[in-house]
């Protein structure tokens, strides 16, 4: 039996906080499919495909999405019927152009997401190869590319802004293992220190909830208290910090952005551009920060060119807000030098042709890549199988617990011990 597609069916699931997202299944002619289910974000980039929600107030609060299964189901597959399950580029081009618009709003990002995702799983399948084995296989046409490596993971740790409590304004503190760590060593370190930042926590009587991406969502003062909170569990475990594990953070400035500036709760005035570079300057001198995400405002491409300028060769300065995984904003930030790295997250482009032509964009050009899950996740773990056919430098699937974060991180398990037994 043939690669063709023989149907496409789509339903609304919950994702891991309990807000709807859309499941689709692929069934080719030869009986094997592909399932995926996308996430969504509550942290949102303006420049970002749009999702496709029912915005229902008597259901779910708005957040249905009968609208973008309707637009699976009803529209998109009758037009992909019949059409091989190998021509990922032509079935991905076919979906744009149904949509129309610049940014898929007609029948949301999210529903051709899962249609374009669910595809390369069921030719996966239908060949009975690895998912990363054949994705590597379509990135690797326009840029070869061998699998070398495993990608290191970056753990968010503490979780603040909307992804927490709401008391700390940077949204991610992350542990970072050394890159010459091995993934499953890389793992290890990540789990203990988390561990030994829970217990650090309990013995400051500091409430330690979870926050939606795993990390602990203390009620701490000030940032700097967060970061004084991981140093101490780092102290102690065995490793040894800035040789074996480092700090990194998601700021997404633009969320605490003002017209007075940045006004973040460690003082009481806002900080002006230059007096807020300077404060990440200090940071980076104490704690030897190795990524820095969403420093500044995301429309802000003057300063991006300065603290890049200023900080970007002792540490990753990361792009997420600022490039929403789009070609033109990447093309952009090359020519002004304004980041050295970006956040890959398919569901902020829309299409798998569309997010492999952006990493090889990065890649041509020597921005580092690190591949992101989103705060409202599922048990799916395409995103894994993507970051290592793509050879992404990072992953940043949150931290180590919750399912819906672990899945991923045991499937990059998986994957290590098919590509590089252990002796």
């Amino acid at each position: 039996m043939d690669s063709k597609i023989y149907s496409i069916n789509a339903t609304e699931i919950l994702d891991s906080r309990g807000i709807p997202t859309i499941e689709t299944t692929v069934v080719l002619n030869s009986g094997y499919r592909g399932t995926v289910s996308v996430p969504a974000g509550a942290s949102l980039g303006k420049y970002e495909a749009v999702e496709l929600r029912d915005n229902d107030q008597k259901r779910y609060g708005g957040m249905g999405v009968l609208k973008a299964v309707a637009s699976v189901n009803t529209v998109i597959a009758p037009k992909l019927h019949g059409m091989d399950s190998l021509s990922q580029g032509v079935i991905d081009k076919t979906m744009v152009e149904l949509d129309g618009t610049p940014n898929k709003s007609k029948l949301g990002a999210n529903s051709i997401l899962s249609v374009s995702l669910a595809v390369a799983v069921a030719y996966a399948n239908h060949q009975r190869v690895p998912l990363y084995r054949y994705l590597n296989t379509i990135f690797g046409a326009p840029l070869p590319t061998s699998i070398e490596r495993m990608p290191t993971p970056t753990f968010n740790v503490i979780n603040g802004g909307k992804h927490g409590a709401g008391n700390l304004d940077f949204q991610e503190f992350h542990v970072v293992p050394a890159m010459n760590k091995p993934y499953h060593v890389g793992l290890e370190m990540g789990e203990e220190i988390y561990q030994s930042i829970k217990k650090t926590l309990a013995y400051r009587n500091v409430t330690h909830a979870i926050g939606d991406e795993g990390g602990f969502a203390p009620n701490l003062f000030t940032n700097l208290d967060a970061l004084e909170i991981i140093m101490e569990g780092i102290r102690q475990t065995s490793y040894r910090f800035g040789t074996d594990v480092f700090l990194g953070l998601d700021v997404a400035a633009s969320h605490f952005k003002t017209d007075r500036g940045y006004q973040i709760k460690d003082r009481p005035l806002a900080f002006s551009v230059k007096e807020f570079i300077e404060y990440f300057k200090n940071l980076h001198t104490k704690y030897r920060l190795l990524i820095l995400e969403d420093p500044l405002d995301e429309d802000d491409w003057a300063n991006w060119t300065e603290i890049t300028k200023l900080l970007g060769t002792d540490m990753l300065i990361v792009g997420d807000d600022l490039l929403a995984s789009n070609p033109e904003r990447l093309n952009k930030a090359i020519t002004e030098k304004a980041c050295s790295a970006i956040l890959l997250k398919p569901n902020q482009i829309g299409t798998l042709s569309e997010f492999l032509a952006v990493v090889v964009l990065a890649k041509k050009h020597d921005i580092k890549t690190i591949v992101s899950h989103r705060s409202g996740e599922t048990n799916d773990t395409f995103i894994a199988d993507l970051a290592v056919a793509i050879q992404s430098d990072y992953v940043k699937f949150g931290a180590p617990a919750r399912g819906e974060r672990i899945a991923k991180y045991n499937r990059l398990s998986q994957i290590e011990s098919e590509l590089f037994p252990q002796k």
